[in-house]
C-alpha cells in the first residue's frame, strides 16, 4: 500500500503525488530483502529498501514540477508492505498506517513528522495537539525542497483477521485514534477492500471533508492477505502545509 498526499499550498502537488505513488508502487513490486537472516538484518535491509523507495518517489515528485518553480510540488508519504504476516511500514510527513484487527486493539504504526507530533512528544495530549492551529504543519515531506528523505520505519507481525489501512490526514482528521477508525470499519456495510475504502471516504466527507481523502486497504485473513484497494477523493480545501521553520524533532530509523 502506498499513499502520497499532495501539499495543497504547493504547485502541481496533485500531479506530483500521483507520480510519486506510482513510482513507489513499481519499486515495491519485488519482495523486500531479508538481510542476513537475523531479525536485525531483516530490519536493516527493509529500512534501506524503504529509504530507497522514498528517494524514487521523491525523484518522481521533483520531476513533475517545473525546474524554475518558486513553489515546487511536495507531498507526504506512507507505505505498508505485508509479506507472510510480517508488516513493514514507513512514512515521511503525516500520512499514516494503522493495523486494525477484527478482535483486539488496533494500532497506529507510524509517527507523524508534524508540529502536532512535536507537541505530543512534549507531553501534550493527542486530542489537544491534533486540534491546535499548527496541527497540520508538517516538518518533513517529499519534494525539491525536502529537508531529508529518511523515513521512519516500523515492523509488526500481524495475525488476522484484520485490516491494514494507509491513509492521508483527510481521513484521520475525523478518526485519529485506532479505536475510532476500527469502529468506522466495523460499522461499514462493506466486506471487500474497495468497498470499505469508499465507505471510509464517505465517512470523512460526511464529517466535513475539509481535505484530500485517500484510503488504501489490505485484508489479512488467517490465510493470505487480500487487496489492496484504494478510495480517494479531493475535498474542497487543503489543510496540510509544510513548516520548515518549526524545529524538527524526529525519531528515525537508521537507513
Amino acid at each position: 500500500l502506498v499513499v502520497l498526499d499532495g501539499v495543497s499550498s504547493s504547485q502541481d502537488s496533485d500531479v506530483a503525488s500521483l507520480a510519486g505513488a506510482r513510482a513507489a508502487r513499481d519499486a515495491l513490486r519485488a519482495p523486500l530483502p531479508r538481510g542476513v537472516g537475523t531479525p536485525e538484518g531483516r530490519t536493516a535491509a527493509a529500512t534501506k529498501a524503504l529509504t530507497d523507495t522514498v528517494r524514487i518517489a521523491n525523484d518522481a515528485v521533483v520531476a513533475a514540477t517545473a525546474a524554475d518553480s518558486t513553489n515546487p510540488a511536495s507531498a507526504t508519504f506512507a507505505v505498508a508492505v505485508l509479506e507472510a504476516g510480517h508488516l513493514t511500514v514507513g512514512n515521511v510527513g503525516d500520512s499514516r498506517v494503522y493495523w486494525l484487527p477484527d478482535a483486539g486493539e488496533g494500532r497506529l504504526l507510524t509517527i507523524d513528522d508534524s508540529a502536532a507530533q512535536q507537541q505530543i512528544d512534549a507531553g501534550v495530549p493527542r486530542a489537544v495537539a491534533e486540534t491546535s492551529p499548527q496541527a497540520h504543519a508538517i516538518t518533513k515531506w517529499l519534494g525539491r525542497d525536502a529537508p531529508d528523505l529518511i523515513p521512519r520505519v516500523a515492523e509488526l507481525d500481524v495475525v488476522g483477521p484484520g485490516w491494514v489501512l494507509a491513509c492521508s490526514d483527510g481521513l484521520w482528521n475525523y478518526a485519529s485514534e485506532p479505536a475510532q477508525l476500527a469502529a468506522q470499519v466495523a460499522a461499514a456495510p462493506a466486506t471487500t477492500p474497495a468497498a470499505l475504502a469508499l465507505a471510509l471516504v464517505g465517512f470523512a466527507n460526511a464529517s466535513g471533508g475539509q481535505d484530500n481523502i485517500t484510503v488504501a486497504l489490505a485484508r489479512v485473513e488467517a490465510g493470505p492477505a487480500t487487496g489492496p484497494a484504494t478510495g480517494t477523493e479531493t475535498g474542497p480545501t487543503g489543510q496540510t502545509d509544510p513548516a520548515p521553520a518549526v524545529p524538527e524533532i524526529t525519531r528515525e530509523s537508521d537507513g
